[in-house]
C-alpha cells in the first residue's frame, strides 16, 4: 500500500478475517524476511526503519524543545 497511512486503515486491516497478525505497521522504509520449507512459507521477522544519521547533542535538543513549543506542542 503506498502513500496510506498504518494508523489510517490498521483497524480496517485487522477487522479482516483472512488476516491473523499484524507484524508491522509504520510509514518507515521495512524489509520482511520470509523463510519456505517443505511446509509452507512463514515471516521469520521485520526490519523497520533506518539508520540513525547522527546522536543528538545539547544544541541539538535545545533547538528541538524551542521548535515544539514556537508551534504549541510544548509548554
Amino acid at each position: 500500500m503506498r502513500n496510506a497511512y498504518p494508523i489510517n486503515v490498521l483497524n480496517a486491516i485487522k477487522n479482516l478475517q483472512e488476516v491473523c497478525s499484524i507484524y508491522c505497521a509504520t510509514a518507515n522504509p521495512v524489509e520482511v524476511i520470509i523463510a519456505q520449507t517443505g511446509q509452507g512459507r512463514g515471516i521469520l521477522g521485520v526490519v523497520d526503519g533506518e539508520s540513525p544519521k547522527g546522536i543528538e547533542g545539547a544544541k541539538d535538543v535545545q533547538d528541538r524543545r524551542a521548535f515544539l513549543r514556537t508551534i504549541g506542542y510544548k509548554r
